[in-house]
């Protein structure tokens, strides 16, 4: 199977950098199912072309077969050796890997930036027809020139193929381009060669990014990408879901309604620069965002000097690729020293976590299911036992001020609950007590004179803990 990548354009040569891959030998990868070969059949200053062909060893994976299986003749005569599937993906992790990650060390300036390119797979099998790869590919942006195969050209009776030449248009950075033809390939086919579990899970969100989760046909790319393996199919769906319904300042949110931009910034800066300023005051050099979302408040601790470890915990791989985006880790070598990205679930333990000056739960807490704040308690008082706390959710008496909220809504559809003034009091009291810290409240944006504060902010610290 052939995929040709092409640029056009005063960068063109860019292209041969960003790839990894010098224009001026042809270079072999052997891959477990056969043989991968990039060459460039055209490189010059106004375009470049470089293409990935992949020789499958189609007796020898049959051979490999795990001893007991059953034969049958399709191990020996099927369409994987001259048509795109998910050994064109596999290929293209093991041989564009650094490209698609979005490195690239010799042209750091281009990685971001827009390029005009195409891509042609001249054999790409998609079950539903051109229409299907319409709809999964031309919402990303790409302009599409299909030709479809038929099944013999000697027997035009017999029909057309679900195969299809290919080409794909857009102006992007290529890693984007390498992502979604890493993704949506073996969606197209609706087939995998290998056996699909929870990393699937992981790998697909990690590869989908922001546009899988805005992307209309998201739940049939989940299903084909998943093989329709119903319980990661969900749990896939309910990352994404999560994501798009990310935990967003309540400030934020009444001011978005209200339509006031310049006190939606404004206030999103008070929240940070208010938890940046609670994690400092104790002294801390290390500190915990739990929850830590794209990292907004990564991003403000990073321009403090005090902390030299910071580390974001979060349940969402998307998410986290989020922030490793916006703190730039993959370019700035002081930032990967400081700064780590954890994948977990704040309401299990995890050593990882334990030992840290300072920690926040900012806007996080209202996202959690009522019968889980027990064990939520136990991972960050019992387990985890940060010198110091901060914990940041709003207030629900301040809701009424929102004029556009109907009476008795919550602030965003994600949230299980959210605590009056009184409720959270009772909690941080109660929660304060049964652990052994001190708690003291402070309101975090303007307060209401009978309403009090939007976000209402409580920061723990451990008795007996050495300032």
């Amino acid at each position: 199977m052939l995929l040709t990548i092409a640029a056009d354009g005063p960068h063109a040569e860019d292209l041969s950098y960003l790839l990894h891959k010098h224009p001026g030998r042809a270079q072999e990868f052997s891959l477990k199912f056969g043989n991968a070969h990039v060459f460039y059949p055209t490189w010059s200053d106004t375009r470049c072309e470089a293409a990935l062909l992949l020789e499958i060893d189609a007796v020898e994976l049959a051979r490999r077969r795990r001893r007991g299986a059953s034969w049958t003749l399709f191990d020996y005569v099927n369409d994987r050796p001259y048509a795109a599937s998910s050994f064109l993906s596999v290929a293209l992790a093991r041989v564009f890997g650094t490209a698609m990650s979005a490195r690239c060390d010799a042209r750091p300036d281009r990685v971001d930036a827009p390029m005009r390119l195409e891509a042609r797979l001249s054999a790409l099998p998609c079950r539903g027809g051109e229409t299907v790869l319409r709809r999964l590919f031309e919402p990303l942006g790409y302009e599409l020139e299909t030709e479809r195969l038929p099944l013999d050209p000697q027997f035009a009776d017999w029909g057309d193929s679900k195969y299809f030449t290919a080409l794909f248009k857009t102006t992007r950075p290529l890693h984007d381009l390498l992502t979604h033809l890493y993704v949506l390939i073996p969606v197209l086919d609706d087939e995998k060669h290998y056996y699909v579990g929870d990393d699937e899970v992981v790998k697909l969100l990690k590869r989908g990014g922001d546009w899988l989760e805005n992307h209309p046909e998201r739940q049939m790319i989940a299903e084909r990408y998943l093989r329709r393996h119903r319980p990661l199919v969900r749990a896939a769906l309910a990352r994404m879901r999560e994501d798009a319904s990310e935990a967003v300042e309540t400030e934020e949110h009444g001011a978005a309604r209200e339509g006031t931009l310049e006190r939606k910034v404004r206030l999103n800066e008070i929240r940070l620069n208010a938890a940046a300023e609670a994690l400092k005051e104790n002294g801390a050099a290390t500190v915990l965002d739990l929850g830590c979302g794209d990292g907004k408040l990564l991003a403000r601790l990073r321009k403090e000097k005090q902390f030299v470890k910071i580390v974001g915990a979060d349940i969402s791989t998307v998410a986290l690729g989020r922030a490793h985006r916006r703190l730039r880790l993959d370019r700035q070598s002081q930032s990967r020293e400081r700064i780590q990205l954890i994948h977990t679930a704040l309401t299990y333990e995890d050593r990882r976590l334990n030992g840290f000056d300072a920690a926040a739960l900012i806007e996080v807490i209202e996202h959690i299911d009522p019968p889980r704040l027990k064990a939520l308690e136990m991972a960050l008082f019992q387990k985890a036992q940060p010198r110091r706390l901060v914990i940041t959710t709003p207030n629900r008496e301040y809701n009424v001020l929102f004029e556009t909220l109907p009476p008795g809504k919550l602030r965003h559809t994600d949230h299980r609950f959210e605590w009056t003034r009184a409720e959270f009091q009772a909690w941080i009291n109660n929660a304060a007590e049964q652990y052994g810290y001190s708690v003291q409240t402070r309101p975090v944006g303007e307060p209401d004179a009978e309403l009090g504060p939007p976000t209402q902010m409580a920061i723990f610290d451990r008795k007996g803990a050495a300032q």
